[in-house]
């Protein structure tokens, strides 16, 4: 084998290694947040401003039909809530709730534990 595949094997297995990281991680949020990743994502995106389900799809890095799961479970929750758009009456934006806001803090302020691959990745 030439090291041009080993380094593409070696790059395969680190992404594999982070991704069971992330997986991890995900499986650790739900039990502690009753919350999936792609929900606490939501979440922090709309802690910024409020957004339309097309953007916040391409924020997510998802495609609109699933984004749509991730929203309807979410307001199922209580922690979106749906506005009108003051322009475009036709336009919809998602908000947090102020449930939404205490969800997300409670996930700032808990001990979640952060696989090490992933802690440092993120500092």
């Amino acid at each position: 084998m030439n090291d041009v595949n080993n380094i593409q094997i070696n790059t395969l297995c680190q992404i594999r290694d982070i991704y069971r990281a992330i997986y991890e991680f995900e499986i650790k949020l739900q039990q502690s947040h009753n919350m999936c990743l792609n929900e606490g994502m939501l979440l922090c995106i709309l802690s910024e401003q409020r957004y339309s389900s097309n953007e916040l799809a391409g924020l997510l890095g998802l495609s609109k039909s699933n984004t749509s799961k991730v929203i309807k479970s979410v307001e199922s929750k209580g922690l979106i809530e749906r506005i009108v758009g003051t322009d475009d009456k036709r336009q919809m934006y998602f908000i947090l709730t102020q449930s939404g806001h205490k969800k997300l803090e409670s996930v700032k302020c808990g001990e979640l534990d952060v696989p090490e691959l992933l802690t440092s990745m993120i500092k």
